[in-house]
């Protein structure tokens, strides 16, 4: 009897050893892959973003960029201007068409935590800095916009952001200032990432006079998915647009620009390393 007792014991006491070891290297092994899929080396970006936090160059390009869009703006209700339009147009309310993000709100200290922290860029992540509705404002967007609104103009905020951040969205352009804000007026992303759609729902029921963004597909699908390439081709197409009808606002930290090098591909950061390296024209 008391060697079975024995025998029991020692099993069970080996059983848990054992169990033990197992839970361990498999916890460990948890929060290795854990790790390695938080961990990204994004320490190329930090020259963009003091560029965008800390440049006076920067503040002047986005200036000029909107005083550029009143000064077309004031242009196209000159009576001279509105004869030229087909008669259909003449009597639609003008819209001014924008982008959110490095558009009109500022999105630097999101990126830059990213980099403190070696934290790729996620979906969690992002919607947790939207709905913190801390972003501010590029200047000269909310003295533009308020003008543009001023003048009878309704303003369009088209975003890829989805529904889910909608309200969080809503909230922190309204805190900041700006004008004609509504679930009507900011467009999120639905189904697909492309503007064109959202862009003729505004169209149908108003004359677009400006579009701007700080990424050529807010202004035109003609520039979806195209290589550096056929980007380049594609701005020299319609170079007479900008200027007048697209502003385009500077942003060097990512976009489609940089997607473009990729591609389009899901690349690792190894991958994505080679590629920019490789990218580069040098003498």
């Amino acid at each position: 009897m008391k060697i079975k007792t024995y025998l029991l014991t020692f099993g069970l006491i080996a059983s848990s050893i054992i169990s033990t070891y197992f839970v361990t290297v498999s916890t460990a092994q948890q929060g290795t892959q854990s790790q390695t899929v938080a961990t990204a080396d994004n320490e190329y970006q930090v020259g963009a973003i003091l560029f965008m936090q800390k440049a006076a160059e920067f503040r002047a390009l986005c200036y000029q960029a909107f005083n550029l869009a009143q000064m077309n703006l004031d242009a196209d209700f000159d009576r001279k201007n509105v004869k030229k339009l087909p008669k259909a147009e003449r009597k639609m309310t003008r819209a001014v068409v924008v982008d959110i993000d490095e558009t009109v709100l500022d999105n630097s200290p999101h990126q830059a935590d990213l980099i403190k922290k070696r934290l790729p860029f996620t979906p969690t992540i992002w919607t947790d800095w939207v709905n913190r509705r801390m972003a501010k404002p590029i200047p000269g967007a909310v003295e533009f916009l308020k003008y543009a609104s001023s003048k009878g103009v309704r303003v369009f905020y088209v975003s890829n952001r989805n529904e889910s951040e909608k309200q969080g969205t809503i909230d922190n352009l309204k805190a900041v200032g700006f004008p004609d804000v509504s679930g009507e007026t900011v467009l999120v992303r639905t189904s697909e990432s492309g503007k064109e759609a959202r862009r003729q729902i505004i169209s149908a029921k108003y004359r677009i006079v400006l579009l701007m963004g700080d990424n050529l597909n807010d202004l035109s699908n003609v520039f979806e998915r195209k290589s550096v390439d056929d980007r380049f081709a594609e701005v020299d197409k319609t170079r007479e647009m900008f200027g007048r009808k697209f502003i385009v606002l500077p942003n060097a930290m990512y976009g489609d620009w940089e997607s473009a090098i990729y591609e389009y591909r899901r690349l690792n950061e190894v991958e994505k390393t080679a590629k920019r390296a490789n990218t580069l024209e040098s003498y």
